[in-house]
């Protein structure tokens, strides 16, 4: 992966956006993965690398994370007949309700924050519609703080894997230090996915996530649940 370079400011900003402690409700969602730990698919460390490997090279979060970008590119050239299309795209390709449902709530979320810390971002998200995936508000953020790029996909998917693995201690149960663990080993994946998203085409997006989709479809009829989806 080529350096990317930021400015403080830039950093600082980048570092907010994908902060854990962002008010956007993500602790509530496990994207399927409280299914998979229930029915013992995920029940240790190593299960649950290869789902989250899995996931990054060929899961729906490379969807999103590409429409995140298409997002933020939409903003720089102030495309938003674009960014409008790119939002309903995204809503039209997720799987089940649920994941449908937690995109738009942490979409909602992200957009009334960014309204009131930034309130000249509201004639940019008027013209989005409604409702508004989070990884549109994610690209929306990146663009206005004028964040790199490659920086803002690389937050978007540690972010992402930061709290699948935090779900996966909770839930499974893993020591903090295994899910410490997880998170370096993911480092490169992460690097190398950025890479391959940053050049998808258009025509190119798409993912096999059908394991997803079964447990969050599960999900719904659980007996007992800690997390929303």
């Amino acid at each position: 992966m080529d350096t990317i370079t930021l400015t403080d400011h830039h950093l600082l900003c980048l570092l907010q956006l994908a902060s854990p402690a962002l008010p956007v409700g993500a602790y509530s969602y496990s994207e399927g993965l409280e299914t998979l730990v229930e029915n013992s698919t995920i029940d240790n460390q190593a299960a649950l690398q290869h789902w989250l490997k899995a996931e990054l090279r060929y899961g729906a979060i490379r969807l999103e994370a590409a429409v995140m970008v298409r997002a933020f590119q939409s903003v720089k050239v102030g495309d938003f007949k674009a960014l409008s299309y790119w939002n309903m795209w995204l809503s039209a390709v997720r799987e089940t309700e649920e994941l449908r449902a937690s995109s738009w709530q942490m979409g909602r979320s992200l957009i009334r924050l960014l309204a009131e810390l930034q309130p000249q971002l509201v004639a940019i998200v008027n013209t989005v519609g409604h409702p508004c995936n989070y990884a549109i508000a994610f690209g929306i953020a990146a663009a206005h703080w004028d964040i790199n790029i490659k920086a803002a996909l690389l937050g978007y998917l540690h972010s992402w894997a930061s709290h699948m693995v935090t779900v996966g201690v909770k839930l499974i149960p893993l020591g903090q230090t295994a899910g410490q663990q997880l998170l370096l080993e993911l480092q490169e994946l992460l690097s190398d996915a950025v890479e391959e998203i940053i050049e998808l085409e258009d025509e190119d997006l798409s993912c096999c996530s059908w394991g997803l989709s079964l447990a969050s479809m599960r999900h719904e009829t659980l007996y007992t649940r800690l997390f929303r989806s």
